[in-house]
Order: structure tokens, then C-alpha cells, then sequence
């Protein structure tokens, strides 16, 4: 089954979608790039436009680690209404959907990762409700937990994620952060609550990384800022 099949405006390049297991979370399967980069320049010489990076046919190891975290802690978002941040492939929100969530939301900004959502929240079984839109600005649209897997891959989109990260635990969310450290972290405001072996199981360009870790973010008060 490919996703193409799902979609046939979003054809080119999707037929190098398989369904396939995920290392830290084997209940899970998700339509995955065999090379995301080969798949990025298909998708672009197909549109004949530059694209964003396909991040949604990856199983990133950020959010590998939060979905397991969130799979063997239900209370976490068991009958609460979640918002997944930059969902890309969906499998943070897929796994608190698996959970027990009351309702998902998957944010994304890319319309082939709202694609790619969709495909895998049904290949999985769960409801999902994908949103294509920037929600950077607010403060994680009132959702009880906001959850953020490996979105803070570079500065200039961290900039923007950590003070939506803050205003969503100031306003009372609970905020779990899944990330393998890749320079970004907010400075202070961070709770560990889980680390998991990172080796192996993300992208061939995440090959020298060995940890990754959950986090939750407290309100700045209780930081102490």
C-alpha cells in the first residue's frame, strides 16, 4: 500500500512511501520515505518549484521517543485534548490518539504532511484532525497538553517554538518535549521525565546521535526566570 493510492494529486514521488514499522514504537506503523532525500527531489522536479523538506516521511527519533513516552504514560493525555506541534508524519499524534486522548490535533504547515497525517492516522486506526496552519503565534489554542517532537532541529524555527512552548505551559497546558539535543533546548524550564537509546533508530543523518529525551516545560514562575 502506498500513499498515492491515498491521494493521486499528490502522486509524483509518493509511490516511495511503504508502510513500515517503527523502531521505538513497534505498535506503530507510518508511510515512511525509504531516502527522504531522493523522495524531496521527486516531489520538487515533479512540482517544478523548490518544496520544504519532506520532514513528514521520516520517523524522526524526537518524536519516536515522545510517542513511546506517551504510549507507556496514558494518564498523560488519557481524556484530555491534545495539540501535536509540527506533526509531520503524525506519530506523536497518532500515539495519543492510541492513548486515549479525547480529541488530536496535528498542526503542520506543509499540505503533503497534512497528507501524510491523514494516511497514517487511518493506517493506524485512530482519528486525527490535521491543520494546516501556523499556530506559532498563540499559546496552543487551549488544548489541555501541547506536544513537540524533534521540532527544534534549527535556530530560527527554535526562536519561535520554545516562547510558544512557554506561553502554552503558562496558561496551564502540560507541554512535553521529545528532542536528541540538537542545540536548541530552552536554557532553563526543563524537567527530564524519560530518555531512550537513540542509536539506530532514527535517519541515516541522526546515525552519530545516542539519546534521546523527553521533557516537560514548567510555567516560567516555576522556573524561577
Amino acid at each position: 500500500m502506498t500513499l498515492n493510492a491515498l491521494d493521486h494529486s499528490h502522486a509524483p514521488g509518493m509511490d516511495q512511501l511503504a508502510l513500515s514499522p517503527v523502531p521505538l514504537v513497534p505498535e506503530m506503523r507510518l508511510f515512511l520515505a525509504e531516502d527522504a532525500i531522493v523522495l524531496w527531489a521527486r516531489l520538487e522536479a515533479a512540482a517544478g518549484v523548490p518544496l520544504p523538506a519532506p520532514y513528514w516521511a521520516s520517523a524522526w527519533v524526537g518524536g519516536q521517543a515522545l510517542a513511546r513516552y506517551v504510549l507507556d504514560h496514558p494518564e498523560s493525555v488519557a481524556g484530555r485534548s491534545v495539540l501535536d506541534l509540527a506533526s509531520g508524519s503524525g506519530i506523536v499524534a497518532i500515539a495519543a490518539a492510541m492513548a486515549g486522548a479525547t480529541d488530536v490535533t496535528a498542526t503542520e504547515i506543509d499540505p503533503n504532511a497534512i497528507v501524510a497525517i491523514r494516511a497514517n492516522a487511518e493506517a493506524n486506526s485512530v482519528t486525527v484532525t490535521p491543520l494546516e496552519e501556523d499556530v506559532l503565534d498563540g499559546d496552543g489554542r487551549g488544548a489541555d497538553v501541547v506536544l513537540a517532537g524533534d521540532v527544534l532541529y534549527d535556530e530560527s524555527v527554535a526562536d519561535r517554538v520554545r516562547p510558544f512552548l512557554l506561553r502554552a505551559a503558562q496558561r496551564g497546558a502540560l507541554v512535553l518535549l521529545g528532542d536528541p539535543d540538537r542545540g536548541h533546548l530552552p536554557a532553563v524550564a526543563l524537567d527530564l521525565m524519560a530518555s531512550y537509546t537513540a542509536q539506530g533508530v532514527g535517519t541515516p543523518e541522526d546515525s552519530l546521535l545516542r539519546q534521546t529525551n523527553v521533557f516537560t516545560l514548567r510555567p516560567r514562575s516555576a522556573a524561577r526566570e
